[in-house]
């Protein structure tokens, strides 16, 4: 017994619950369409892979940020003398642990700025 076509019913006059036979064209054994379909991710759209680039890229960055942080940590703790320190208007006597400390946040802050810069430049090509 075949049941009328409804508005959502993919295979109008065929019984529920019944598959076709396997050899009918077009359909597989279940009742469903023959052929591989390219796999869809949640939103229904194509299956990208992973760009792996990004994150080796990333996890080497942050090993040699590490590595320079612990560096720069051994050499402070190393070097405990005071120095003098000459400014632009004056001469400090400070301990060498905390010029080293000033000129490395020193760097980092122009090293970050000049990211900005840089970033900014690239999104405005």
């Amino acid at each position: 017994m075949t049941t009328p076509a409804s508005p959502a019913d993919p295979y109008p006059g065929t019984t529920p619950g019944v598959s076709r036979a396997p050899g009918t064209p077009g359909l597989g054994p279940s009742g469903g369409t023959t052929g591989t379909a390219a796999p869809t991710g949640p939103t229904g759209g194509p299956v990208h892979e992973r760009h792996t680039g990004k994150t080796i890229g990333r996890t080497l960055a942050l090993a040699l940020l590490l590595f320079v942080t612990v560096v720069l940590v051994l050499f402070v703790v190393f070097n405990t003398q005071s120095v003098d320190i000459s400014l632009v208007f004056a001469d400090v006597n400070a301990p060498l642990i905390l010029a080293l400390l000033i000129a490395a946040v020193l760097g980092a802050l122009v090293s970050g700025l000049a990211a900005a810069v840089l970033r900014t430049r690239r999104r405005n090509r």
